[in-house]
C-alpha cells in the first residue's frame, strides 16, 4: 500500500519494534519523538499501514514540540553544591580524585552563604521571584563542612529546596533533629543488605565500614518521608539486588536508587559488573519488589527505575535527567565545587577542562554559555554511532558523558553499560504491557503528568 511505502522512504517515521517478553505482544517506537504502542504482534503489518500511522501523523508535531522542549529549552533551576573536597570516606569506586577527597579545601560558613546569595539572584533572574531553585549538598561528603551546610540551610530556608546527599557516618541525632525542622531532603548511600558487603567499597581512609551507624540513620527515619537511599551496583553487590529489595523494604524505606557505578575513575572501572550480569539482577529485583507490593500494597520505589518508566509513560514527567541527551548537566542543573568553580556536573569535578568559570569572577548566566558547559549540553544522541539510529535513545540518553569522555576522551560514544539499559527499557515496556507501572512509579505520579495522547488498538 502507499502508506506502506511511505513508511520505508526514510523521509517519513522511521517505527521499529522491540520484543517485550510478554506473549504476543510487542512496543512499537517511533525514535525521533518517543512515541511508542504496545500492540498484538500478529496485528503489526495492518497498524502500520494504517491505524497506527495516521494516529502518529495526526499528532507529530505536538510530539516533536515535547521532546524538543524537553531536551532544548528547560532552564536551569537546580545546582549540586559541593561545600567540601574532602570525604573521610575512600570508597573504591568514586568518581572524585583520591587527592582532593583526602587533602582538598573546604568552604566556611560565609562562604557557603556568599555562594547561596549568589544562586539565589541567578535562579531568581532565570525563573522569577517567586522561584525555589533546589541546592542539594553534595559530595565528597558534604558533612565534613557541617557548621557550613547548615549555616546556610538555616538563613535561607524557605529561598531554596534543600537537600544533602550522604554517607551518613558523621550525623548525630541533633543533626537529624535540624534536618527534619528544615524540611531538607536526604539522601543516604548503603551499598549492601549485610555489613561484610556494604563495607567492602565503602569504608573509611583507616579501613573501617560504615554499615552499623548508616542503619542506625535509616531506622530513626523511619517516620521521615523526604529521605531515599541510593546504592551504588558494582561487581561486590551485584549479586544481592533481589536482597536488597527485600533489606529497604522491612526497614520501611520509601525510595532507592540502584545506580551503576560510574566508570569516571579507573576504581569505579575496575568495579564495573557486566551488563548481562547487572541487567539479571536488576529485573530479578524489580520483580521482587512487584511481589513484595503484592502483598504488602506498600512500595519501595527503585527512583532510577521509576525515571525509566516516567520517560515513556511521559517524557516531561521524569525527575532525573540523566537518561535523555542532552543530559541535564550544564542545562537543567549544574554543580558548584568548593573552590567557587563551576562544572556541568559533580562528574566532572575533578576533569580540569570542563571547569567553565568562577561564580566570584563571572556571572553565571556566562559561565553556563562557556564551551566546557556547551560540550556538554550540545552532546546529542543524534551524534552518536550507532546511537542515532536507536529506537530508544530518547529513553536511554547513553549516560553518563563525564564517563564516556574518561573513558574514551570523546564525548560523543556510546554508554558503557549499553546493553544493562537496552535490556533494562524492554523490561519497563513490559510491566507497562502487563499493567503494573503503578507498583513500581512513585505515588502521585499520575497526577503529575498530562496525558497528550493515548493510543487506542482496535
Amino acid at each position: 500500500m502507499e502508506t506502506l511505502g511511505y513508511v520505508n522512504t526514510g523521509e517519513g517515521p522511521r517505527f521499529s519494534i522491540l520484543g517485550i517478553g510478554v506473549e504476543d505482544k510487542v512496543a512499537v517506537v517511533e525514535g525521533d519523538t518517543g512515541f511508542w504502542a504496545i500492540v498484538d504482534a500478529h496485528r503489526i503489518p495492518s497498524l502500520l499501514e494504517d491505524s497506527l500511522l495516521k494516529e502518529f501523523e495526526s499528532h507529530r508535531e505536538e510530539f516533536a514540540r515535547e521532546m524538543e522542549t524537553l531536551r532544548f529549552k528547560l532552564p536551569p533551576s537546580a545546582v549540586y553544591f559541593n561545600p567540601t573536597e574532602r570525604c573521610n570516606f575512600d570508597c573504591t569506586y568514586c568518581y572524585l580524585p583520591r587527592e582532593i577527597r583526602k587533602n582538598g579545601i573546604s568552604m566556611t560558613p560565609g562562604e557557603v552563604c556568599e555562594a547561596l546569595g549568589i544562586l539565589l539572584d541567578f535562579f531568581h533572574e532565570v525563573l522569577g521571584e517567586g522561584a525555589t531553585p533546589q541546592v542539594i549538598f553534595h559530595g565528597s561528603e558534604p558533612m565534613m563542612a557541617k557548621e557550613a551546610v547548615f549555616e546556610g540551610i538555616e538563613r535561607f530556608h524557605g529561598r531554596f529546596l534543600f537537600g544533602i546527599q550522604t554517607n551518613a557516618t558523621l550525623l548525630t541525632p541533633e543533626d537529624l533533629d535540624f534536618i527534619k525542622k528544615h524540611q531538607v531532603g536526604l539522601g543516604i548511600s548503603l551499598d549492601g543488605p549485610v555489613e561484610e558487603i556494604a563495607n567492602r567499597t565503602r569504608k573509611s581512609w583507616s579501613g573501617k565500614g560504615g554499615f552499623k551507624k548508616v542503619l542506625e540513620v535509616i531506622e530513626t527515619l523511619e517516620d521521615y518521608p523526604a529521605y531515599n537511599v541510593i546504592t551504588t551496583v558494582t561487581k561486590e553487590n551485584v549479586h544481592v539486588l533481589r536482597e536488597l529489595i527485600g533489606f529497604y523494604h522491612q526497614l520501611h524505606v520509601p525510595v532507592i536508587m540502584l545506580n551503576p557505578v560510574r566508570c569516571t575513575q579507573e576504581g569505579g572501572r575496575r568495579a564495573k559488573p557486566d551488563d548481562g550480569v547487572f541487567l539479571k539482577a536488576m529485573t530479578q529485583a524489580l520483580d521482587y519488589s512487584y511481589q513484595l507490593y503484592e502483598q504488602s500494597q506498600r512500595k519501595v520505589v527503585v527512583a532510577n527505575f521509576a525515571n525509566i518508566m516516567a520517560g515513556i509513560l511521559g517524557p516531561t514527567g521524569r525527575r532525573l535527567m540523566c537518561d535523555i541527551s542532552p543530559c541535564g548537566g550544564g542545562r537543567c542543573f549544574f554543580a558548584l565545587a568548593a573552590t567557587f568553580d563551576v562544572y556541568p556536573c559533580s562528574e566532572f569535578i575533578g576533569i580540569p577542562e570542563f571547569k567553565a568559570g568562577n561564580i566570584r569572577e563571572t556571572p553565571l548566566s556566562r559561565i553556563l554559555k562557556s564551551e566546557p558547559i556547551q560540550k556538554v549540553t550540545s552532546r546529542k544522541v543524534e551524534d552518536i554511532i550507532p546511537c542515532r539510529d536507536c529506537a530508544i535513545r530518547h529513553f536511554c540518553g547513553a549516560p553518563c558523558p563525564a564517563e564516556v569522555y574518561m573513558l574514551n576522551g570523546d564525548l560523543n560514544t556510546p554508554a558503557p553499560f549499553c546493553e544493562f539499559y537496552q535490556g533494562l527499557i524492554r523490561y519497563a515496556f513490559k510491566c507497562i504491557a502487563l499493567k503494573r507501572e503503578d507498583a513500581y512509579m512513585w505515588d502521585g505520579w499520575d497526577e503529575e503528568t498530562q496525558v497528550s495522547y493515548e493510543y487506542q488498538s482496535a
